[in-house]
């Protein structure tokens, strides 16, 4: 409670802050029909202006939130006239070709936020992105602001949207769609995301309802787009958690641009302040380009080429875990012995070409090819003492176990290999037709998975147990003895050689109309795949899938700012690998899709407060789902039962408040409900293992008034708690009760040396300087402990099992400094 009143104590500070100016900024780079770039044009806005370099270059700074007419005028070229409306911080890139024929050049008009939030698309800024303080940051750690979005996990970048799970998510990067690592169990083996934060220029996500032009997922879209560089510019980050640099290129006649990353980060800083003490090496690596070359300038090809490097050392050493009450405390004790080896290593490349035909045609031609090696090997011996806790203040063993309960050993062992090959090819077309504009698609998949799964659990003594609970044994130790061989409590050893051929296409119409004053959009699709799935143990299986899509948006000629919007449509899961293997480690070509019917009711209310600009956007939603495929969840590793023998719904109330609660810099509030469940094989409704009933999150960007370059960010999140989970091989319909409330709060504070909004002028240190910042984050600034999972251990004299749980990080403290050339 007290740390509720100190963060409503913070935002009512924030709000009474001292207003300032707002202002967005346009940029880019001014091209002849020859590609060749003008100097000396005159770009003017208002009563403001600048004019292009040697380079076609130029810089123009815009009052945001407002309505903006740019003219770029020279003496041997026609004008061109640009309006536009941009955000807080945005930053606009336009390159406009000046035409030296005597006709005039129309107005053009560049699409802004209104025209995303018409098809239920919510744009994030990349600014934001990167400045907004998290253990994990950069565009997932911002997406779990949303409202719809849900992560327990600080350490992760996998997130789940409205009640769907890890896997129902689709990522594109300028068009090309990304995969993650298939065999990652805990969110601290996965290092990095695919998405570098310093190489992109746009980024949209919507979280249900999307467009038939989007691929076969259950849940959610996040569309990427990576920049085209108007001049060379480079940076350097640095930190406790790691280091990044990147760099921007652009020869001179702007045919050959390139963005290129790379990245390291060491999770050690996080992982050692949990409660298990271990020798912790983690080592995240990865590199990627961007490149883009001008053939001429209707044909334009790009390169997106990524590899990652995630080496996984762990070596537990002891842990202990206080639990119970403060009339009966309890604590888990355990000494370990082994060591993890874990390695990840993917590679992406992707060609794509791009023909302009002309205004209103254009054309893409795509290939792309993903490639990953996996390896999980561990040995790890867990011996362990489960008792009742030494409650004397002034004895030298306060707050260990004095009498002991349960003792016990587990060993753990595995020994998996997996290797993947993605190979996709893929046209896209888009046509503008006067008010109407037709897109079509057809993507050909090839998947060729191998995978060996070994690995077994052995408990000991006064465990779990000393062999599987199957319905048909029944376990009365140490009461009666057993002489039987021990057997393994866990035992999987499977070989699965899959080969999947997947053949998609998808065609919608979008439309926009003038009724009776009234602004009304429309949009209607439908998306098809035939795919084979073969297995070199269980045969072959052929599926077809047929998703119509529509969506319905209104601007009424009301004084009031309002927007409604509708949505809905079928939309369907072909199983990619995990979905195809089932808890004893089988692939089962028979799965079939999964389905889900959506209905989205939105609104969106735009005002003003305190004399700046304000959005309200809400959306009610329903998911009706059938052939469910039903899994169990562990930190982010998903085991699927391989079958859809379940149904479900998924339904709930979203809303966030966002604008300039401090000027100049965007903040919000999102709330959101959610209430999904499950019915598996007819034995009634439970709740799924994303059930995460409330959420609320803030984000706030401040500054101090009378030293504006001093900056403060706060990212703060609620949720409730999800179902904890079952022990192994447990009915989950025994098992429903929920892990404790999740709360977390981040907070990250940064001196801003220089910036492009206060540039230093010639002869100062700081000229070179595009940007330059030092600061520090504070995670988990409350220090609240958060579980993510359960272990389960029995009581030997009770043989009541106890959910042990596993906290996240406790409260960081981190270093860092960006600068930008």
């Amino acid at each position: 409670m007290r740390s509720l009143l100190l963060l409503s104590g913070i935002l009512i500070l924030l709000v009474f802050q001292k207003a300032s100016s707002q202002s967005a900024t346009l940029k880019g780079v001014i091209l002849d029909k020859n590609n060749d770039p003008i100097e000396d044009v005159a770009i003017s806005t208002g009563n403001s202006g600048t004019r292009s370099d040697q380079n076609g270059f130029y810089l123009l700074r815009l009052p945001a939130a407002k309505k903006s007419t740019v003219t770029f005028s020279h003496i041997s070229f026609r004008t061109v006239t640009l309006t536009l409306q941009p955000s807080v911080n945005e930053t606009v890139e336009f390159n406009p070709v000046l035409s030296e024929e005597i006709e005039q050049i129309g107005e053009i008009v560049l699409t802004s936020d209104r025209q995303l939030n018409v098809r239920g698309i919510t744009a994030l800024s990349p600014e934001t992105i990167r400045k907004i303080p998290g253990a994990n940051a950069g565009v997932e750690n911002l997406l779990k602001t949303l409202p719809g979005v849900n992560s327990n996990n600080e350490l992760s970048t996998q997130y789940a949207v409205r009640g769907g799970n890890y896997d129902e998510n689709l990522v594109y990067v300028n068009d090309i769609e990304v995969y993650r690592p298939f065999l990652v169990r805990t969110g601290q083996q996965e290092g990095l995301s695919f998405i570098n934060t310093d190489l992109i220029s746009n980024v949209r996500f919507s979280a249900g309802g999307f467009q038939a032009r989007y691929g076969d997922k259950l849940s959610s879209v996040l569309d990427v787009t990576y920049s085209e560089p108007v001049s060379f510019s480079a940076g350097v980050q640095a930190s406790f958690l790691g280091a990044s640099a990147f760099m921007e290129t652009a020869n001179k006649s702007r045919r050959l641009l390139t963005v290129s990353g790379i990245r390291y980060r060491d999770n050690s800083l996080l992982v050692n302040s949990r409660q298990t003490e271990a020798n912790f090496r983690p080592r995240f690596i990865d590199a990627q380009s961007f490149v883009t070359y001008k053939l001429t300038s209707k044909f334009h090809l790009n390169l997106l080429g990524h590899y990652s490097l995630n080496d996984y050392n762990f070596q537990p050493l002891s842990r202990q875990t206080n639990f119970g009450t403060l009339q009966d405390p309890i604590a888990l004790q355990v000494f370990y012995r082994g060591e993890e080896e874990d390695r990840y290593e993917t590679a992406t490349g992707a060609l794509k070409g791009t023909w302009f035909v002309n205004d209103d045609l254009n054309l893409k031609f795509i290939s792309s090819v993903y490639h990953a090696t996996e390896q999980e090997f561990f040995d790890i011996l867990a011996q362990y003492r489960l008792g009742e806790v030494n409650t004397d203040i002034g004895n030298e063993n306060f707050g260990n176990v004095s009498f002991s309960e349960g003792i016990g050993a587990q060993l753990n062992h595995a020994r998996n290999l997996l290797d993947a090959m993605i190979i996709n090819l893929e046209h896209l077309g888009n046509l503008k037709d006067g008010e109407q504009v037709w897109s079509w698609g057809v993507k050909f998949t090839h998947e060729d998975i191998r995978d060996r799964l070994e690995e077994y659990e052995v408990i000991d003594s006064a465990g779990f147990s000393i062999r599987p609970p199957e319905p048909a044994f029944v376990n009365d130790q140490p009461y009666s003895p057993y002489t039987a061989p021990i057997e393994p409590f866990q035992n999987i050893q499977t070989r699965n050689k899959v080969t999947t051929n997947r053949l998609s296409a998808f065609a919608q119409w979008s439309r926009s109309y003038s009724w009776n004053e009234n602004q009304l959009w429309t949009n209607a699709g439908v998306r098809s795949q035939w795919w084979n799935v073969s297995t070199d143990a269980n045969g072959s299986e052929r599926h077809f899938i047929f998703s119509p899509r529509a969506q319905v948006a209104l601007k009424p000629n009301w004084e009031r700012d309002m927007l409604f919007r509708l949505a809905g449509g079928l939309y369907q899961q072909p199983p990619l690998y995990r979905e195809l293997r089932d808890s004893s480690g089988i692939a089962r070509p028979g799965v079939k899709a999964q389905k889900s019917w959506h209905l989205i009711a939105g609104h969106e209310y735009g005002f003003k407060l305190w004399d700046r600009p304000f959005k309200l956007i809400s959306e009610m939603f329903y998911k009706g789902l059938d052939d469910l495929n039903p899994y169990t969840l562990e930190n982010v590793r998903i085991r699927y039962r391989a079958r859809n023998n379940a149904e479900g719904y998924a339904y709930g109330f979203e809303s966030r408040l966002y604008g300039e609660l401090i000027p100049t810099t965007s903040s919000w509030v999102s709330f959101g409900y959610l209430k999904t469940e499950e019915n598996i094989d007819d034995r009634g409704y439970i709740s799924r293992p994303t059930d995460q009933r409330l959420k609320f999150a803030v984000l706030l960007q401040d500054y101090v008034p009378s030293i504006p370059s001093l900056k403060l960010y706060l990212n703060g999140v609620y949720n409730t708690g999800l179902p904890g989970g079952s022990p192994s091989y447990a009915d989950p319909y025994d098992f429903q009760f929920r892990l404790p409330d999740y709360k977390r709060v981040d907070l990250g504070i940064s001196y801003v040396f220089t910036d492009n909004m206060q540039p230093r002028p010639p002869g100062h240190w700081l000229h070179k300087f595009d940007e330059l910042s030092v600061g520090f984050d504070i995670f988990n600034i409350f220090d609240i402990r958060n579980a993510i999972t359960n272990t389960w251990v029995r009581d030997v004299y009770t043989k009541r099992q106890y959910a042990i749980p596993n906290y996240m990080t406790e409260r960081v403290f981190n270093l860092k400094m960006s600068a930008r050339f």
